[in-house]
């Protein structure tokens, strides 16, 4: 009777449809410039949530070279002429020459004054309106000229800011860190990762089942799942299959018999809420209803 107990709790236990191990979405959070590490105040297990800020890497030569370009920047803005006060001389003569002109055509028609003056009147104010436009088409050469290094001091600013940016290290995903790659005072280099990170509060349970069940279950089927609960049984928690791969493949090396490797089966992702009891690596089984 006790050999027959102990053999059917072990049925029992052993009664699921398929089992894996449980995984997540690790990112890699990488550094976006080169620089000593002031500041990264994060440990492993910590909860960080989406754009907290957690350290700074060194700026100061960023800062310097932005100085700089204010300078630069303020130097060629001064030296725009001023078109106004350049011509204003020549539209004030141009007044003159055609005040001028008409006194003198007057004179003509009185016949005080000869058709050669009032020809030279004329000639004089043309030339002096060429005059005034030739200066103001070299001025707005010369303003527009000087604009377009302004822009592009501009643009240099911009990139020297977008740079500062990313000397300041935001937690880009809410999560928690795996794995801390770097310390304060390191230098940090453009790519070299600073540390991992996962979305633990929900978690993937990675299992596989073989091409016989592929009708048993579909995307979205709420699913039971089972882990160990260190006391020799097991905790049973709601999970939903959020993938099903429609290719098939070896069974993983995880699976010692060589025999039982020979088989084909088909991945399959459980989506498990996780109210901090399970882990990354740790197995799972579960069931579903036929």
């Amino acid at each position: 009777m006790l050999l027959l107990s102990i053999s059917a709790c072990k049925e029992k236990t052993n009664n699921y449809d398929a089992s894996g191990s449980f995984e997540a979405t690790e990112t890699i959070i990488a550094a976006e410039t080169n620089g000593k590490i002031l500041q990264l105040n994060i440990e492993e297990g910590q909860q960080l949530d989406s754009g907290q800020l957690i350290g700074f890497i060194d700026s100061t030569q960023l800062h310097l070279n932005k100085l700089q370009l204010l300078q630069n920047r303020k130097a060629i803005l001064s030296s725009r002429p001023e078109a106004n006060v350049q011509i204003e001389a020549l539209k004030t003569e141009l007044s003159k020459a055609i005040q001028d002109h008409s006194r003198t055509e007057k004179l003509v028609q009185g016949g005080v004054a000869s058709q050669k003056q009032l020809d030279d009147e004329i000639s004089n104010i043309a030339t002096l309106q060429a005059k005034i436009n030739a200066q103001e088409s070299s001025l707005r050469t010369t303003t527009s000229s000087l604009d377009e290094q302004g822009s592009t001091v501009e643009v240099q600013m911009r990139e020297i800011n977008d740079q500062l940016k990313k000397c300041v290290i935001i937690n880009p995903v809410k999560g928690t860190v795996l794995t801390k790659y770097a310390e304060q005072f390191e230098m940090a280099v453009l790519g070299k990762p600073l540390y991992k990170i996962a979305d633990l509060s929900t978690i993937i349970l990675r299992a596989y089942i073989t091409g016989d069940q592929l009708n048993q279950i579909k995307i979205g089927q709420k699913v039971k799942v089972f882990t160990d609960d260190g006391k020799g049984a097991y905790k049973q928690t709601d999970g939903i299959i959020t993938w099903v791969n429609d290719k098939s493949e070896f069974t993983p090396k995880t699976i010692q018999t060589k025999n039982e490797r020979a088989n084909l089966v088909y991945a399959i992702k459980v989506s498990v809420k996780n109210d901090g009891y399970l882990k990354i690596g740790m197995y799972g089984e579960l069931t579903w209803d036929k």
